[in-house]
């Protein structure tokens, strides 16, 4: 699973996006701590062994300098988004960060670990390429059974990461897969429509893990596990792209806007690229544009921020 893998990555270097974050009461979180796949990674994916990567044009063009950062966007990712509005004592932090070093301990680190903010992304590149895209799955399990095992994974993993001291975590749900530029061009005919079976597949994995995040809630002392329904939001912006200033839902702004994505999106595809990406939901045909994630991330936070207090 994709998330296993990102999680030992994580675990050594997920402190990169500490910030101080207030809750409700003035109560203020010490740390932000991400596990997932593209969606969020904000550079970390340049570090490892894989095939897919984005350091490089035109992916970056709209973030500070213009600079590829491993960032799957054009710009900024939700990580950013969550990080900097939030981030209103940042400068009490970075003093913060200073008696950390001096006086870093077991102590400190249990209590870092305590009042931090998880968030989880995981099960979107599982369903979406993993079990529809290339199939390799299909030959295994069905899509209920898939479901199953997709969210008995993500279950275990937030055991895990419970028994590791961590009591806040926000789990997303899958978003509508099917309707992804991608997903059209594969599996939605001439016409390029919303694929009904993978959005099916996304709702019944959200339905399933937002019950089991339920239970865990419920079962784990002191702990504050919140699904974060992503399906909803996202779905409305492709059904009512102009309602939030955009132009084009179904395909995206790098290339042919159908099919690129990493390798795919490169600078040989700079004449194809749109000009102005503001128009565009999606980047690429797997990743929605910095703007897009903004509007997302804001939803997020209105929507769910009590919830961990």
């Amino acid at each position: 699973m994709e998330l296993w893998s990102f999680m030992i990555v994580c675990l050594s270097v997920c402190f990169t996006a500490e910030a101080i974050i207030t809750l409700p009461g003035n109560e203020t979180i010490p740390a932000l701590i991400l596990f997932g796949d593209s969606i969020i990674d904000t550079g970390s994916n340049n570090n490892i062994m894989t095939a897919i990567k984005s350091n490089f044009p035109p992916y970056g063009r709209d973030f500070q300098g213009g600079i590829p950062t491993g960032r799957f966007s054009n710009g900024k990712v939700p990580s950013d988004f969550l990080v900097v509005p939030l981030s209103e004592q940042l400068e009490q932090f970075k003093e913060y960060i200073g008696k950390l070093k001096e006086n870093f301990g077991e102590a400190k680190t249990n209590f870092i670990l305590s009042k931090s903010l998880v968030l989880v992304v995981s099960s979107s590149n599982d369903i979406a390429n993993t079990y529809f895209a290339s199939g390799a799955r299909k030959l295994q399990y069905d899509v209920p059974t898939y479901t199953d095992m997709l969210v008995q994974t993500a279950s275990s993993f937030v055991k895990e990461l419970y028994g590791l001291g961590l009591r806040r975590i926000g789990v997303f749900g899958a978003p509508p897969l099917g309707c992804l530029p991608f997903v059209r061009t594969l599996f939605g005919g001439i016409e390029r429509m919303c694929s009904e079976e993978i959005n099916m597949a996304s709702k019944l994995f959200n339905s399933k893990l937002s019950t089991q995040l339920h239970n865990l809630n419920q079962s784990l002392p002191q702990a504050k596990v919140v699904y974060i329904n992503i399906y909803d939001p996202l779905l409305d912006i492709m059904q009512n792209p102009t309602k939030y200033g955009f132009e084009v839902a179904d395909r995206a702004c790098c290339g042919t806007g159908t099919v690129e994505v990493s390798f795919l999106c490169n600078p040989l595809d700079l004449l194809l690229t749109c000009t102005d990406d503001s128009n565009y939901v999606f980047w690429d045909s797997y990743h929605p544009t910095q703007k897009t994630y903004q509007i997302l991330v804001a939803q997020i936070i209105n929507t769910y921020i009590n919830d961990f207090s």
